[in-house]
């Protein structure tokens, strides 16, 4: 898969190090009766993946704080928090009763490691410890409130849970009988809503004047919907193998996606038209919004 230019890919090897390294130091457990469990949270956690929320979070914080990107982040705890949420979120949406899927960034998921409920468990632990992460990190605790309440609306039943709840109530649907108001309904809470809490995440914790922040939000309403877009895409065109997950499960589910709608023409094009927009909302900080410049263009060239 295109990772965009080297200055991106060397930004998320970065980022990749310094989270998992914070895992593996700080989510640790003093119950031995727990072991288990944290064992099976980090199982999904420590899997790979991009890391593309905490990355956007870091990203946006260093627009207005130039801290180095190391492990001495002064936003590093609010990255890991929100990779916990993001790898709850793939825990529960791999289950029997959600999408189903056995495989996950390469290899088998959770719950056929560990077992249904297990991985329904882990998925709660990880859920509920991002928040005391979040909430006990060391920076000004207006700022830190703020955060929860972002963060938290775009994953809860005002964001991805709703987004996954009509995503499922959905399936089967024909597309005469769905509206686009629908399809984007589920793509904007499912997955813009989380990835625009976290760009927005990163500009509060800085200290940002609410003017950047909602800069901040609408760059990353327009680049949420159209990563959930290129995923729609990519389901389509890409292989198990080049996917780490597998490919056309959108179809054997039949999923109500952008392709299904539209077709692959016309959901390219909506793709690339956010994103235009997207990166029009970063042009007054120059030099400082580089990475989420790249994000912008790695986003357009997801194609294997």
């Amino acid at each position: 898969m295109n990772m965009g230019t080297a200055m991106l890919e060397d930004y998320l090897k970065t980022v990749s190090v310094i989270v998992e390294d914070w895992f593996s130091k700080n989510l640790t457990s003093d119950d031995a009766h727990a072991d288990k469990l944290y064992e099976a949270m980090k199982y999904s956690l420590l899997a790979g993946g991009k890391r593309l929320r905490p990355a956007l979070l870091l990203a946006g914080y260093n627009i207005f704080d130039k801290s180095e990107l190391n492990s001495e982040h002064p936003a590093l705890f609010a990255a890991a928090a929100v990779e916990m949420l993001h790898t709850y979120s793939l825990i529960h949406d791999d289950l029997p009763g959600m999408d189903s899927d056995e495989l996950r960034r390469g290899r088998p998921t959770n719950h056929i490691v560990y077992g249904e409920w297990a991985a329904i468990l882990a998925g709660d632990g990880l859920l509920t410890e991002a928040f005391n992460v979040l909430l006990t990190g060391e920076l000004p605790a207006d700022r830190l409130i703020k955060v929860a309440i972002v963060v938290s609306s775009a994953c809860g039943a005002r964001g991805m849970v709703a987004g996954q709840f009509v995503d499922m109530q959905s399936q089967g649907v024909l597309i005469g009988e769905v509206s686009m108001e629908t399809l984007n309904y589920i793509h904007i809470r499912k997955t813009a809503m989380f990835i625009s809490a976290a760009i927005q995440a990163g500009g509060i914790l800085a200290g940002a004047e609410n003017s950047d922040i909602a800069r901040l939000k609408e760059y990353g309403d327009k680049l949420g919907l159209a990563f959930q877009i290129a995923d729609d895409i990519l389901d389509v065109t890409s292989t198990t193998e080049q996917l780490g997950k597998p490919a056309g499960s959108d179809e054997k589910l039949d999923k109500l996606t952008y392709p299904k709608m539209f077709g692959l023409d016309v959901s390219k094009s909506i793709m690339n038209d956010l994103l235009i927009s997207a990166t029009e909302q970063l042009v007054d900080y120059g030099a400082r919004a580089a990475i989420l410049q790249e994000v912008v263009a790695f986003v357009g060239g997801r194609r294997v």
